[in-house]
């Protein structure tokens, strides 16, 4: 029993590198491949179970004994430093268990519970004493001692629902990993990458096209590279260990900011737990020139590159509100440039909420002209997964309404779906719910929230948004003169176009700024931005109705 951790560490290795084939099947998406999972899983820890039970009773029934806490002493009391050497493998016995905690976010904390003690547990546990009980009387195939293990009649199927196992498996990893990226975008904390939903009812099923041809390219690399199933035992384990302590000290953030509870009790979970840790942490960290290199130096590197992308996006979001044209200046410049009004509605769209973008003047400045309804676009990404209709868009005036000047202010979800089309009427309409909320409150040109829609305005708007052209016949009647010229130009310029515009920026750093300044922002930022995808992309703007206007900006 001393050295059962090295026997198993094989095949968990193998389990491991078997991992692949899942990334190939993500694309469909989990919906679609899920209703496989219960019963490759169900049949893989039958298997291990059934296997080990038969290897017990045919070799040595006493290896039930083993149960005993007793023997976790007496094995480092024989061992002693080669033990302790030994919590590498260990580690690769609990990692595969460990993924399961991954799932909480499509199951319930209490189905996880069952499963893993009611079913998975009992079945690890038969198979890894039915491994000890055929090693203790066949020492010789130490090296192959799971797959001498299985018995001859039932081997291709047991390593059929084996490879099968391992691709469900891979699932768990997979659909963290499209999580987490998902949720650093949603932060700025990585570049823009592509997100499609695969279900339309679960917005938690999603995939991510970079991020699983990468995860394929580093299996590969990681394989082809190695040729060596110790090393990559070794760079797993201590990946997986490191994440499990450092989730750990968190956890003590969570359990004194979020569940209110003492530092004392935070401070004890963390001294239990986070010890234990410690103690297979420190054996993985001796393994890390014989693979434990890898996960440091991927860490390293997508650790850089999103504080790149952070602090570039940060300082360019820095610049834009530190230049950003008050609305006196940009009503002051209106008449004296001799602006054209053209028909149509213009959406500027840019990351201030309030005021107008640098780039907005700086087009005026060199093409006076702009569009008969101007809107300046704020799009605002919040940590829920949705925000409600109702509260989605935050409306306001600029200037006097002869200017037909408006602030908008779009919240989204990280869960909300994006339409360019969709957003163009719901825009509209609810400007015009705006200018009959201003209309019944008086007035005003501050930020208003519609809150709900108001009957003539939405039967008009709703009537005309979703028509190629007007029914100049069809009259409707709205409150108020004014209001009613308000909502026939909407309309009108909404049946002649609608026109995006945005700003192509190219952010860098001044000639005065330190060293790792200039790397980071005109060498690593500036990679990641002409490579991700642009934001144009990622609010499905259509390109013939894009308007992008250069600027440099020295930050």
């Amino acid at each position: 029993m001393a050295s059962l951790p090295q026997q198993c560490q094989s095949f968990q290795q193998f389990l491991e590198s078997r991992s692949r084939p899942q990334i190939y099947m993500t694309h469909y998406g989990t919906h679609r491949v899920g209703f496989l999972f219960a019963p490759i899983l169900i049949a893989w820890l039958v298997c291990i179970a059934v296997v080990g039970i038969y290897n017990m009773i045919l070799w040595n029934p006493h290896v039930i004994r083993a149960l005993s806490p007793y023997y976790i002493y007496k094995f480092f009391k024989v061992t002693g430093k080669d033990g302790w050497s030994s919590l590498v493998g260990i580690v690769l016995c609990i990692t595969g268990a460990e993924a399961m905690f991954a799932d909480l976010g499509h199951f319930s904390k209490l189905s996880l519970r069952m499963a893993f003690t009611g079913v998975v547990y009992p079945c690890l546990i038969l198979a890894y004493m039915g491994e000890a009980a055929y090693l203790s009387k066949n020492k010789a195939d130490l090296q192959r001692s799971f797959y001498k293990a299985i018995p001859e009649f039932v081997f291709w199927p047991v390593f059929i629902i084996a490879t099968l196992a391992t691709v469900v498996g891979s699932q768990a990893i997979i659909s963290a990993t499209f999580s987490i990226i998902s949720q650093c975008r949603s932060m700025k904390c990585f570049p823009r990458v592509k997100i499609i939903h695969k279900s339309s009812e679960i917005h938690g099923q999603i995939y991510i096209p970079e991020v699983n041809w990468s995860l394929m390219v580093l299996c590969l690399v990681v394989t082809i590279g190695f040729k060596d199933t110790d090393h990559i035992g070794n760079a797993y384990g201590f990946a997986v260990i490191t994440v499990m302590f450092v989730t750990t000290c968190l956890m003590f953030l969570v359990i004194t900011t979020i569940w209110k509870r003492t530092i004392f009790a935070a401070l004890s979970f963390v001294a239990i737990f986070g010890s234990l840790e410690l103690l297979y942490l420190s054996s993985c960290l001796v393994k890390i020139h014989k693979g434990g290199w890898v996960p440091l130096l991927i860490s390293f590197i997508v650790l850089c590159m999103m504080c790149a992308w952070h602090y570039g996006t940060s300082k360019k979001h820095d610049f834009e509100l530190q230049n950003e044209v008050c609305v006196d200046q940009l009503l002051s410049f209106t008449p004296s440039l001799g602006i054209v009004r053209v028909p149509g509605i213009g959406l500027v769209c840019s990351n201030i909420a309030t005021g107008v973008p640098p780039m907005f003047a700086h087009f005026i400045t060199n093409f006076p002209a702009i569009h008969r309804v101007l809107i300046f676009v704020s799009l605002q990404s919040l940590m829920v997964p949705k925000v409600p209709p109702n509260e989605q868009f935050l409306i306001g005036r600029i200037g006097p309404p002869d200017y037909r000047f408006f602030q908008c202010v779009v919240r989204y979800g990280y869960k909300d779906d994006r339409d360019s089309y969709e957003f163009e009427n719901k825009l509209i309409m609810r400007v015009a719910e705006f200018l009959q909320q201003e209309q019944d409150g008086g007035g005003g040109q501050t930020m208003s929230l519609i809150q709900k829609p108001s009957g003539p305005i939405v039967s008009a708007l709703a009537a005309s948004v979703g028509k190629n052209r007007i029914n100049r016949k069809k009259r409707v009647r709205f409150q108020g003169t004014h209001v009613r010229d308000e909502v026939r130009e909407l309309v009108e310029a909404r049946e002649s176009g609608v026109a995006y515009m945005m700003g192509h920026t190219c952010v860098m750093a001044r000639k005065s700024s330190p060293f790792l300044k200039k790397f980071a922002i005109d060498f690593v930022y500036d990679f990641l931005r002409r490579n991700c995808r642009r934001p144009t992309v990622a609010l499905g703007i259509p390109h013939t109705a894009l308007i992008e206007v250069g600027m440099a900006y020295h930050v």
